[in-house]
């Protein structure tokens, strides 16, 4: 750590921040988050210093909204998302740092064009959804339009390309709130099957993290320090979660996400 400058030391607590903040309003925004942690540190090693926190996060999104999860669509992908992990680690084990700084960048950029692909198709979706009450969370999704939507087909396809894209570069969120909202789920139904998920995910991933060496004592020091100003950015996060205007900061993420992967791909 003695070799960090204060504003990398500040860079990487900003997107500590952001990894609470995200867990807890928008999911998906901690893209930002990796793309300054490639920034800052060796792009492999910072997939390894990034998951504890991320983790860190994942607990306390379910200790906020875990009685909202939608259990038959987490059972449904979790398949799919392991296959996805195990092809993601064995191209970690062979993978160099440019290969991996060229994938994350590559994988920013997709997802990036995925958020705006899934802006523009929900909008017909949306102004239905927004006449039903805010109780209703996936109950209905998994019996009726959910089950329509986000069928089996889909969902091995956003599980494998999910698992691997988070292995890789942490970056599945995109991919889950693509399918996620595509299935139909509200606000709610949407953060609690979306913090279970990443939780029991990431979890998983920590064995394999540790095998490539991505994670040692010297990356859990780091992460000792960093997870502190994770709680913040999700108290921030469940205050603001309910006056949060979704479009202007999704079209911020979107930007600040593009300029990531263009830096990491032009370095």
């Amino acid at each position: 750590m003695d070799t960090f400058t204060l504003w990398q030391l500040a860079a990487l607590a900003a997107a500590s921040i952001l990894v609470g903040f995200s867990k807890t309003a928008v999911s998906g925004a901690n893209t930002i988050s990796l793309a300054v942690f490639a920034a800052v540190l060796p792009a492999r090693e910072s997939t390894g210093v990034l998951l504890p926190i991320l983790i860190a996060g994942d607990v306390l999104a379910v200790l906020v909204y875990r009685r909202h999860a939608h259990w038959p669509t987490l059972l449904r992908l979790f398949p799919a998302v392991a296959v996805g992990v195990v092809a993601g680690t064995v191209f970690m084990m062979w993978a160099d740092d440019a290969a991996v700084r060229t994938s994350i960048g590559a994988i920013l950029l997709f997802m990036s064009g995925v958020t705006v692909w899934r802006r523009r198709a929900a909008v017909a979706a949306k102004s239905e959804q927004e006449a039903k009450p805010e109780d209703e969370t996936a109950a209905e999704t998994a019996t009726g339009r959910g089950s329509s939507r986000g069928g089996r087909i889909t969902a091995r396809i956003y599980g494998v390309l999910g698992g691997f894209t988070t292995m890789v570069a942490n970056a599945g969120g995109p991919v889950m709130s693509l399918y996620l909202l595509s299935a139909g789920f509200r606000k709610l139904g949407f953060l609690g099957t979306s913090a279970w998920f990443f939780l029991i995910v990431n979890t998983s991933k920590v064995p394999f993290s540790v095998g490539l060496g991505l994670i040692d004592a010297r990356s859990l020091l780091l992460d000792a320090c960093l997870v502190l100003f994770v709680i913040p950015g999700a108290y921030i996060g469940r205050r603001c979660v309910d006056r949060i205007n979704q479009k202007v900061f999704e079209r911020i993420v979107i930007g600040a996400t593009v300029l990531g992967g263009l830096q990491l791909l032009l370095n």
